[in-house]
């Protein structure tokens, strides 16, 4: 038994090597680098609380880019959860080449963050933009999109939409779960398609909504590669994300010390919300059984 242990750590030390250097090993030591002053160059030098104190009390960014942050989860996962249960109904709708949908709908999801963002860059253009040609076959002038403070943020939700494919998988997968006996019987009741999808879909749906309402807000938080290539926080910082923030204050000043007092805190900010949303689950999240 030890012999087949011992095999079995074996097998998975590359990982395990892998974890401690590069994960753990760094995470513990940024604890230590929050409460010094560290430039790279320069052995670290302890500091306290300042990088803290500074960041709280006198980093106009740091509250900025929180705000900025804030805004694009409130708005960017509850828009994602719906439009996903939405098109995850839709398609698994039983008709003809819905396969063929369902891989059209997925495809975005896997193309890489950099090549996607690129596209939109083109795509809203004011100038020679697609989204703003069609507009004006409409009648109606586009604005700027990247580059006037009032459509950035709204610009980067929209196109948050783009890759929805991924979590519309996994609402049809729970989906595919639900007994059918569930529909039938409500079906001789009586029950409207309305009050099948409100009384039986969602209630059933609902772990694999919480499961993507955890992972949504966790990835929110974390939104950098978009806002790097499109906007690098512009214009007049209302693209300004905290982990884009984060980056400019450990690669461009090169002050790692308060980029991990950052880091932290923004660790800090993602536990304490996915405990609020842990703590409520109890109350509309419905397994099965």
């Amino acid at each position: 038994m030890r012999r087949r242990e011992l095999t079995g750590y074996l097998f998975i030390s590359p990982w395990l090597l892998g974890f401690m250097v590069f994960t753990l090993v760094p995470f513990v030591a940024s604890i230590g680098l929050s409460f010094s002053r560290y430039d790279i160059v320069s052995a670290p030098a302890w500091v306290g609380l300042a990088n803290y104190r500074e960041l709280l009390t006198h980093d106009a960014l740091f509250w900025r880019s929180l705000r900025v942050t804030l805004t694009y989860a409130v708005v960017a996962v509850p828009v994602g959860l719906l439009a996903g249960v939405s098109l995850a109904l839709l398609l698994s709708l039983d008709l003809r080449g819905m396969s063929v949908y369902r891989t059209i709908f997925y495809l975005p999801s896997i193309v890489p963050v950099v090549a996607t963002s690129v596209v939109f860059v083109w795509l809203l253009n004011p100038n020679i933009g697609l989204v703003n040609g069609v507009l004006r076959l409409l009648g109606v002038d586009g604005p700027n999109w990247l580059g006037d403070p009032r459509f950035a943020l709204p610009a980067l939700i929209l196109m948050g939409l783009w890759a929805v494919g991924g979590s519309m998988i996994i609402y049809l997968a729970g989906l595919k779960d639900i007994p059918l006996q569930l529909y039938e019987a409500a079906v001789i009741d009586g029950a409207n398609t309305w009050q099948r999808t409100w009384h039986i879909t969602l209630p059933l749906l609902s772990p694999v909504i919480f499961f993507n309402l955890v992972m949504g807000v966790i990835q929110a938080f974390q939104y950098f590669a978009q806002a790097y290539i499109m906007t690098q926080g512009g214009p007049e910082d209302s693209t300004r994300f905290y982990a884009l923030y984060l980056f400019d204050r450990a690669w461009q000043y090169l002050d790692m010390g308060y980029a991990s007092a950052m880091a932290w805190i923004l660790f800090l900010i993602i536990m304490g919300l996915t405990a609020l949303i842990y703590s409520t689950h109890k109350r509309w999240v419905h397994y099965g059984g």
